[in-house]
């Protein structure tokens, strides 16, 4: 400390203003420099010998560098090179061969996609390019490894972006794909973290109309998602996960806003959401509890006019 200037030296031991809040034209040069950075990475994903060094780059730095999302989606050649990217190794996903290294330089090139996706100028030009479809090889894959379940659980990341900002029309691209399937294989026999994304993501769309419509239209598509949040809540009974089960609970939830789907959940509501076999879990989450008294409620409810009015699933099987 003796060797430094006094000011500088009174700043560091005291918590005094750092020489970029002084100087403001300091932080402006110092975050054009950066911005600069960024950008010429962005220009090097089109040199095939530059791609992997700047991917690994701007994956890593995404959320210092403002505006990156339109710079990637309007800079020449970028995103047919990411896309260059992603269906490179569709080869070594049947039969399982993706190492590690492939694995990392394809997650870094989802997470640029990702940084698209949730940014409000370039989200729907991303759904409107159909850009979510090259990833479901990767969601439709059973590979345990290390390297399969990052690429998933990336994969799935872009789809959580998508729909993390309440939006009707993403929610109707998403359902005319495959999307539901693909998070109910996830939500079977991926890790818990990749488990939570396609749970939230399956939430989000049971939380638009459109979504809870889609799910409630016919019994097949109701009890293929009433089956997997079952075995789902079953496993957390062995092996709790409060993060989790707070997605599962509020698809239920939400599921109890349908009168048929209410009406199928009197039956096949697990009766491990009705005790207490959740107590200790939820002790630390009271909307979640909340949520899960309201769900139960929701449940006990005679609703025998709806059912006059339209009939339950069985009318429908």
């Amino acid at each position: 400390m003796a060797n430094l200037p006094q000011s500088l030296s009174m700043n560091a031991q005291f918590g005094g203003p750092s020489a970029s809040l002084q100087n403001p034209a300091g932080a402006l040069v110092n975050k054009d420099r950066k911005m600069a950075s960024a950008e010429q990475l962005v220009l090097d994903i089109s040199n095939p010998e530059l791609r992997e060094h700047a991917l690994l780059e701007l994956s890593k730095n995404k959320e210092l560098f403002q505006d990156l999302a339109p710079f990637v989606w309007n800079s020449f050649g970028t995103i047919a090179a990411l896309i260059q990217e992603i269906v490179s190794i569709y080869p070594v996903l049947s039969p399982p061969n993706l190492t590690p290294a492939q694995s990392n330089r394809v997650c870094n090139a989802l997470a640029l996609l990702q940084c698209v996706a949730s940014h409000p100028d370039t989200r729907m030009l991303f759904l409107n390019a159909h850009i979510p479809l090259y990833l479901y090889p990767f969601l439709n894959t059973t590979s345990k490894s290390r390297p399969f379940e990052y690429l998933r659980l990336t994969s799935l990341g872009v789809i959580g972006a998508l729909v993390k900002v309440d939006d009707t029309e993403v929610i109707s691209f998403l359902l005319s794909t495959e999307i539901i399937p693909l998070c109910l294989r996830t939500m079977e026999m991926g890790s818990e973290l990749s488990k939570t994304v396609a749970t939230f993501i399956v939430q989000k769309i049971l939380l638009d109309d459109v979504g809870l419509d889609y799910i409630c239209t016919t019994a097949e598509r109701f009890f293929a998602v009433g089956r997997v949040l079952g075995n789902m809540v079953a496993a957390l009974a062995e092996q709790p996960s409060s993060r989790l089960l707070k997605h599962i609970i509020r698809c239920y939830l939400r599921l109890s806003d349908n009168p048929r789907a209410c009406d199928a959940l009197r039956s096949c509501l697990p009766d491990m959401l009705r005790d207490a076999t959740f107590g200790s879990c939820l002790r630390e989450d009271p909307t979640t509890r909340r949520w899960l008294q309201q769900l139960v409620h929701n449940v006990g409810v005679n609703r025998v006019p709806a059912l006059q009015a339209g009939g339950g699933f069985e009318h429908l099987m």
